[in-house]
C-alpha cells in the first residue's frame, strides 16, 4: 500500500505466504511506480519480510526498510483496515472454484476501491481522483 495515495500498488496471490510472494508483490509495486528514488518499505516482522533474500533485494533498490513494533499492529493500521474490509466485502461472501476466481475477485475489489469508493477522510474523493489531483499539480 502506498501510504501517500492509499492505493494498493503491489499485489500477488499464491498458495504460499512466503518470501517469493512478497518479492513479486514488491517488484510489481516498485516497477509500476517507475522505480522511485526514495522508498520506505514498512511491514510487520513476518519471516517473509525479514528473510535475507528480501532484505537484499530492498538494499539493491536502495529501499529503506522499516518494521512495526513487535506485537503492535497499529503501526500498520491502514493495511490491516484495508484487508478487513476486503475480506468482509469480497472474500467472505463468496465461494471460489479455484485460485484464478479468488485472484479475479481480489483484483476487481482493489480496482473498485481505487476508482469507485469515496473516502470521507479525503473529502469523499476516490483514491484515483486524489492521485490525479496531485499529479496535475506536479506538472
Amino acid at each position: 500500500m502506498d501510504l501517500f495515495s492509499g492505493k494498493i500498488i503491489g499485489r500477488n496471490i499464491s498458495n504460499r505466504h512466503d518470501v517469493d510472494l512478497t518479492m513479486k508483490a514488491f517488484e510489481k509495486a516498485y516497477f509500476d511506480r517507475g522505480k522511485p528514488e526514495y522508498v520506505l518499505f514498512h511491514s510487520d516482522r513476518g519471516s517473509e519480510y525479514t528473510a535475507l533474500t528480501f532484505r537484499q533485494k530492498l538494499e539493491r533498490y536502495n529501499v529503506v526498510q522499516s518494521f512495526s513494533q513487535k506485537g503492535y499492529p497499529y503501526d500498520n493500521a491502514y493495511l490491516e483496515s484495508f484487508f478487513h474490509h476486503m475480506r468482509r466485502e469480497c472474500i467472505d461472501r463468496k465461494s471460489f472454484r479455484n485460485q484464478d476466481d479468488l485472484r479475479l475477485c481480489c483484483f476487481e475489489y482493489i480496482n473498485r476501491y481505487h476508482s469507485k469508493r469515496p473516502h470521507s477522510s479525503l473529502g469523499d474523493y476516490t483514491l484515483n481522483e486524489i492521485e490525479e489531483f496531485y499529479m496535475e499539480r506536479q506538472e
